[in-house]
């Protein structure tokens, strides 16, 4: 509702940013602060579980990420390979379903193995609807998109007078999820990196210095208060 001040946010996404930063600090590759994030994922998907929230968005891996050198990439992989085997039956016996989102045809055919049995085995969960961006980028939705609809309309599914965006928009990832109503990035950047370009144009934003490893539920705690301490207009004005 325009003008509205709101509870919990039904669906928050995170630009998980800062491991290599922390690793760096303490003098360790990069590729040991991204085991340091996996650690607080673990956290706040929990966190986020037991505050009822719908749905947690993750920003993983971007599609501009395979332009960082092959070594980090390759420990990327291996662990996003190892967070799926290991968490994915403790994201069951949670009732969380866990959705990929991003064109993950780039993968080794063995991470693609992976990915389908994780959300072929959470797919009837009711809980926490948790969504990886992998290889994905918003630019690419977008163009995405475009192409299933243009495919309609050459078919003559549809006319060029009846799109709209809310026909469109149901070819966008997350269309069958609560819009984003916040999105928390870490790591004191003050960018959006192609993330969800589309789904974000009415959230809240929240934005922290503190490095993705050392995010917590306090601090989770603190971007949900101050997006509970704001009004949102949703291009309104307050009468």
């Amino acid at each position: 509702m325009p003008g509205s001040n709101i509870g919990f946010p039904k669906h928050v996404a995170i630009i998980m940013d800062g491991n290599g930063r922390w690793a760096k600090q303490r003098g360790q590759l990069r590729a040991i602060g991204h085991k340091a994030g996996l650690k607080t994922v673990r956290r706040i998907v929990r966190f986020a579980s037991q505050k009822g929230i719908t749905a947690l968005t993750l920003y993983a891996f971007s599609s501009e990420n395979w332009n960082r050198p092959k070594t980090e990439v390759s420990a990327l992989m291996a662990l996003f390979g190892y967070a799926l085997n290991r968490e994915v039956r403790i994201l069951h016996k949670n009732n969380i379903k866990l959705q990929i989102i991003g064109d993950v045809s780039r993968f080794s055919h063995q991470l693609q193995k992976c990915l389908k049995i994780a959300e072929d085995l959470t797919c009837d969960n009711t809980g926490l609807v948790l969504n990886i961006a992998a290889n994905y980028g918003g630019r690419w939705d977008i163009v995405n998109a475009g192409k299933q609809v243009m495919k309609q309309i050459n078919q003559g599914e549809i006319t060029l007078e009846q799109l709209d965006e809310s026909h469109f928009s149901r070819y966008l990832s997350l269309s069958e999820l609560p819009a984003i109503d916040l999105v928390i990035r870490t790591g004191g950047e003050y960018r959006i990196s192609n993330f969800l370009l589309w789904q974000i144009a009415y959230a809240e934003f929240y934005f922290t210095d503190i490095l993705w490893p050392d995010f917590d539920e306090k601090v989770f705690m603190q971007a949900i208060d101050v997006f509970q301490s704001r009004e949102r207009r949703f291009g309104s004005i307050k009468e």
